[in-house]
């Protein structure tokens, strides 16, 4: 009685048996097919293109550019008379001793502890409300509440601009209607509440649709064990639901840190209507003032790399402060 081959193998003959009887065959298995095999990264080729000539390339010429600086000679007219000459460090020395951009940094922190919090904030709140059995019109209401995201920014500012202004502001109808006070918006520490109240109304949704999300995900089970414990409403959201959604509210936190150190919108879209704001008001309008304004591509391209370095940094020690505080909640 002979054995069927196995299926895929390799059969060899390695000659008679010692009765002579038959052959002896060894069984080798067949090395699986390699064809095929690289297809997945043939289809990674466009994106990594994209990434590496839009980011890559981009970034790499910017730090290129912050080592050098224009020569002038003589007057600066003529052929030859500016050269691009190798400056090392300088133009990091210089943005760190410039004063203005120091200036734009703390205001970008001042703009940010107003923001976060009341943002953030918020988000929990319609985030928990919406998800309650209680709610009603709960599509709806999310709709509302993430439609403000959805509007360009240059078009909120624009929009909340004219509103703040005196002259066509219905707001300053009213309050002059009641004999209200009428508060300049444009002025002094009134500019962080007007550039906040921006950014709060267009970032609020998203932030809370992320939160969302994540108590949906949540086991109902869990929410009917607390209840059969005669937990109410409050305590399942201050013990069971803010606590399992904190990845949520961190990676939210970290996306208002990094968007707070690059607002630029805003207050470039709300400049030409006031005479309060200076052209370096946040660290992003002070990078485009010494490009393009002041012609100083150098300079501003060393300001950009020291602001992206602040932010990778930043945003490290703040993860790494978060995974060690996780690391002792779960221990």
């Amino acid at each position: 009685m002979t054995s069927a081959p196995l299926k895929g193998a390799d059969l060899t003959e390695v000659g008679p048996l010692a009765d002579g009887t038959g052959t002896a065959q060894s069984v080798r298995p067949s090395r699986p097919r390699r064809r095929g095999r690289g297809a997945p990264y043939w289809f990674l080729v466009p994106t990594l293109t994209l990434f590496a000539a839009f980011t890559v390339v981009p970034i790499g010429y910017a730090i290129w550019l912050s080592l050098h600086r224009v020569q002038v000679k003589g007057i600066g007219l003529g052929k030859g008379a500016r050269q691009q000459v190798w400056n090392g460090i300088g133009n990091y020395t210089d943005v760190l001793n410039d004063s203005e951009f120091g200036h734009s940094v703390l205001r970008a922190f001042g703009y940010g502890l107003i923001v976060i919090p009341t943002m953030l904030g918020l988000a929990l709140l319609f985030a928990l409300m919406l998800d309650t059995p209680k709610a009603r019109s709960a599509p709806f209401a999310r709709l509302m509440i993430f439609l403000p995201y959805a509007v360009p920014g240059i078009i909120a500012a624009l929009m909340w601009g004219f509103l703040y202004l005196p002259d066509v502001s219905p707001f300053y109808y009213l309050l002059d209607k009641f004999g209200l006070p009428q508060p300049d918006l444009f002025d002094g520490g009134n500019l962080y509440l007007s550039f906040a109240n921006i950014a709060v109304w267009g970032g609020t949704g998203f932030n809370m649709i992320v939160i969302y999300t994540a108590l949906r995900a949540i086991p109902p089970d869990i929410y009917e064990a607390a209840r059969i414990d005669g937990a109410s409403d409050l305590k399942i959201a201050l013990r069971i639901k803010i606590p399992i959604v904190m990845p949520s509210l961190v990676l939210t936190f970290f996306f208002s840190v990094i968007a707070t150190l690059q607002v630029f919108t805003e207050p470039m879209t709300l400049k030409p209507l006031t005479n309060g704001l200076p052209s370096s008001w946040s660290p992003l309008m002070a990078i485009y003032d010494k490009a393009f304004l002041q012609s100083d591509i150098y300079g501003a391209s060393a300001t950009a790399v020291v602001l992206a370095l602040a932010t990778f940094v930043l945003s490290f020690t703040l993860l790494r402060i978060s995974d060690r505080y996780t690391r002792e909640d779960r221990a």
